[in-house]
C-alpha cells in the first residue's frame, strides 16, 4: 500500500485484497455484526445456568405504633396482682420488627423448558454467527463491484487517452494534406468534431472516476478526498465451465441465509417443545434460613433467631382454558412456516446458481469474441494510419478505423471486467466469496 503526503490529500495505491482489508477493518455494520455474535454467546451462556440453584437473600424491617399482645391489659393486671412483676415479664415489644433470610431454589424438572431453552440459544448463536458471515461477504462483494467499476473506468480512460493522442497525429497528418492539396476541409472538420467528442468523452469519464472513488473511500474508511489508484492483476486463463448441480449442492451447504433460515426451523421445533412444556408438571427443590426479630421460638425474645427448612415445590397447571393448547397449535404453524421458507430459499439459490453459472458461460465468450476483434481492429487503424498519411486511403476511412478500434478495445475491457463480476457473483451464490 503506497500513501505520499500530498498537501490536505493522500494518493494512495491500492490493490483488490487492500481496498477489502480496509473496508473490513473499518465497516460499522460489520462492528454491530460482530456486537451481536458477542451478545449472543453471553446469552447461551446465560441459559447453561438455569441448570444451577439460585440462592437469593431477603431481609426487612418494620417499625409500628402498637405492639403485639399475648394477653390483655385487664388479664396482665390480674396476673401482677397474684405474682407482681410477671405482667411486665409478658410484654412482646413487638415495635421493631426485622427478619432475615436465605432461599435457595434448584430445579429439578420443568418440563424440558430449560433444555429446549438452551438449544435455542445455541441455535441462536449460530444464528448470529452466520448473519456475521454473510455482512461479510456482502462487503467484500460491494468493495469488489465498485473496485472493478473503477477499474473499468480507469482502463477506458487509458482508451480514450489514446484514442485521443491518434486523433491529434490524425488531425496533424489531414492538416499536412490540406496544405499539399491532397485533401479537403471537410477532413479536417470531420477529424475535430471526433477530437471534440473524445475530449468531452475523456471529462466524463474523470467525473466518473470521481465519483466512484468517493464510494470507495466511503466502503474503506478513508477521506473523502484520498486519491485512490488501483493495481490491477490480468486474467491469465479464462475460467471453465462449471457443472451447476454440483455448485447447487455446494450452494445449498454453504450460503448463510441457508444456514440461517435452517437454524431458525430448529428455533421454531424448539419453542413448540417449551410450548408443550407448559402442559407438564413443574419440580423444584427447596431450602432456606430464615430468622426474625424479636425470635418466636422462645417465647419472645429480644434476639435474632433463626432456622432452616427444607422442601420441594410442584406446580402442576389444571384448567387453562385451552390457553397451553392453542399455544402449541401456533407454534407448530410457525414451524411449519419456517420449513416451507427454507424450502422456497434453497429453490431460489438454485435459480441464482444457474443464472451465474450461465453469465459466466456467456461473459467468457464476449471475451474471446472481443479478442479476436481488437486484434483485428489494431491492423485495421495501423493499414488506415498508413494510408491516410500516404494520401491512398480517404480520410473517413482512417476515422472509422479509428471508431472501430476504440469501439473493439472498450468492448473487450467491458467483457473482461464482466467475467471478473460473473466469478464474483458466481462466488456469492455458493457462498465462497474471498473474504482475505
Amino acid at each position: 500500500m503506497a500513501i505520499m503526503g500530498c498537501g490536505m490529500a493522500r494518493a494512495m495505491t491500492l490493490d483488490i485484497d487492500q481496498c477489502r482489508q480496509l473496508a473490513i477493518s473499518s465497516n460499522k455494520s460489520l462492528k454491530a455484526a460482530s456486537q451481536q455474535q458477542m451478545a449472543a454467546y453471553y446469552e447461551r451462556k446465560e441459559a447453561f445456568t438455569k441448570y444451577f440453584p439460585r440462592v437469593n437473600g431477603v431481609g426487612a424491617y418494620m417499625r409500628t405504633g402498637d405492639e403485639l399482645a399475648i394477653v390483655s391489659a385487664e388479664q396482665k393486671g390480674m396476673l401482677n396482682a397474684l405474682v407482681p412483676g410477671v405482667g411486665d415479664e409478658l410484654r412482646t415489644d413487638t415495635r421493631n420488627l426485622g427478619t432475615l433470610g436465605a432461599t435457595l431454589t434448584q430445579p429439578i424438572y420443568m418440563g424440558g423448558k430449560i433444555r429446549a431453552y438452551n438449544r435455542i440459544t445455541h441455535y441462536a448463536e449460530r444464528v448470529a454467527q452466520a448473519r456475521y458471515d454473510l455482512t461479510l461477504q456482502n462487503l467484500v462483494v460491494e468493495v469488489d463491484e465498485t473496485f472493478w467499476t473503477i477499474a473499468n473506468l480507469q482502463e477506458k480512460k487509458k482508451l480514450i487517452d489514446s484514442n485521443i493522442s491518434m486523433l491529434k497525429q490524425l488531425q496533424a497528418n489531414v492538416d499536412a494534406l490540406v496544405e499539399a492539396g491532397m485533401s479537403t476541409k471537410a477532413d479536417q472538420l470531420s477529424v475535430a468534431v471526433k477530437l471534440n467528442e473524445a475530449e468531452i468523452a475523456q471529462i466524463q469519464i474523470d467525473n466518473g472516476i470521481d465519483m466512484a472513488r468517493l464510494l470507495m473511500c466511503q466502503l474503506c474508511g478513508l477521506d473523502m478526498d484520498t486519491d485512490i489508484t488501483l493495481t490491477l492483476t490480468s486474467i491469465e486463463d479464462l475460467p471453465m465451465a462449471m457443472d451447476a448441480p454440483t455448485l447447487v449442492s455446494q450452494a445449498w451447504s454453504q450460503r448463510d441465509e441457508l444456514k440461517m433460515l435452517n437454524l431458525g426451523s430448529k428455533v421454531a421445533q424448539e419453542k413448540v417443545k417449551v410450548a408443550r412444556a407448559e402442559f407438564l408438571p413443574s419440580v423444584a427443590l427447596t431450602a432456606g434460613y430464615l430468622s426474625t426479630y424479636p425470635s418466636l421460638f422462645d417465647g419472645f425474645e429480644k434476639k435474632l433467631k433463626g432456622t432452616w427448612g427444607v422442601g420441594v415445590a410442584v406446580s402442576v397447571p389444571i384448567v387453562t382454558s385451552g390457553e397451553r393448547f392453542y399455544k402449541v397449535k401456533a407454534q407448530k404453524a410457525e414451524a411449519i412456516a419456517a420449513e416451507f421458507e427454507e424450502e422456497e430459499a434453497k429453490e431460489k439459490v438454485e435459480l441464482q446458481v444457474n443464472q451465474s453459472v450461465k453469465r459466466l458461460r456467456e461473459t467468457r465468450e464476449r471475451v474471446i469474441a472481443a479478442q479476436t476483434a481488437v486484434a483485428e481492429a489494431d491492423e485495421n487503424v495501423r493499414t488506415a494510419s498508413i494510408g491516410v498519411q500516404e494520401g491512398v486511403i480517404p480520410v473517413i476511412n482512417g476515422i472509422q478505423a479509428q471508431t472501430a478500434w476504440i469501439s473493439a478495445h472498450s468492448q473487450l475491457v467491458e467483457a473482461q471486467i464482466d467475467l471478473r463480476l460473473a466469478l464474483l457473483y458466481l462466488d456469492q451464490s455458493i457462498g465462497a466469496v474471498n473474504v482475505k
